[in-house]
């Protein structure tokens, strides 16, 4: 027998079931009864039962991608803040090998980057790396942090949540399994989806959140609702790994693009250039001659 429904609000030691449902995370079973071991809310698939925690925070765990701040640099690795209890260090070699380097000079207290969990140790110490797709140095943006137990939601089934997010503000968004979510965009599209991404959080339990968001950013951003509504489908909120999106090479390309624009701007139209030398050489008669003047190898090798 089981008495408490899917997404009921339990608190420690509450009776939720019998000995014939299955005891998950979250709960432990006591005189054949299965009850919470804290404050959240009940997840029932089958005859299996856990219970999300209201609030908690980030215990790192190998093959984890978070995002992480820089908050010391040492003699041989950086001390990275991943929100989270536990510390976080990403030794030099983790990121150039056997090279010596000013580490400093590579990431500086302040760096936001996104990083992947390569192991932990008895204390739950994380040793960070950056070998991965996207793994990197942020530039720009903002950070916003959430529950990291409402990550699943933000992303959706399938990453139906975070793309149409993605989608309708033109930002693009990474996030980090511990909490921590990098955006960046127009500022104003910024920070309409920090707003959106708290709605989440706070809502992570009602249903037909999906739709709720979907009509928050249309009309937001168009001014009207959208032409349709999105079918949801209940989702059982397990933190999963977030789909890597390659941020690192959207930048990089960003940067050439910018550049490219830079020099073009920048260099001189050749044909141009020899049309002036013409008008100011151009001789009473109309004619025109090279001379020897020491600009024409300029003009020559240049044609």
């Amino acid at each position: 027998m089981i008495y408490v429904e899917n997404k009921d609000l339990v608190i420690p030691g509450q009776v939720l079931a019998d000995d014939e449902y299955y005891s998950g995370r979250g709960t432990f079973k006591e005189n054949g009864k299965v009850c919470s071991s804290l404050l959240g809310r009940v997840s029932l698939r089958n005859k299996k039962i856990r219970v999300i925690p209201l609030k908690s925070k980030y215990v790192p765990k190998k093959g984890d991608v978070v995002i992480g701040k820089i908050n010391d640099v040492r003699f041989s690795m950086w001390d990275v803040d991943i929100n989270s209890p536990y510390s976080g260090i990403l030794p030099a070699f983790e990121v150039f090998g056997r090279e010596k380097k000013e580490l400093n000079k590579v990431y500086d207290v302040g760096d936001v980057l996104f990083l992947r969990v390569v192991d932990v140790d008895e204390i739950k110490k994380a040793k960070l790396g950056l070998k991965g797709r996207g793994m990197g140095k942020f530039k720009g943006g903002i950070i916003v942090d959430i529950a990291p137990t409402k990550v699943p939601r933000l992303i959706g089934k399938k990453g139906s949540m975070i793309n149409m997010i993605k989608d309708k503000t033109n930002c693009k968004i990474v996030v980090g399994q511990n909490g921590l979510v990098w955006v960046k965009g127009d500022e104003d599209m910024e920070q309409l989806t920090r707003e959106i991404i708290h709605l989440i959080e706070a809502e992570a339990h009602t249903s037909g959140l999906t739709n709720k968001i979907k009509n928050k950013l249309y009309l937001t951003i168009d001014g009207e609702l959208p032409p349709e509504e999105v079918e949801e489908t209940e989702e059982e909120f397990v933190l999963e790994k977030p789909t890597l999106q390659n941020f690192k090479e959207e930048l990089e390309q960003e940067e050439r693009e910018a550049e490219e624009k830079k020099e073009k701007e920048t260099k001189p139209d050749i044909g141009e250039v020899i049309e002036e030398y013409k008008r100011k050489n151009k001789s009473k008669d109309g004619s025109f001659s090279l001379g020897d003047n020491s600009n024409n190898s300029f003009i020559l090798n240049n044609k």
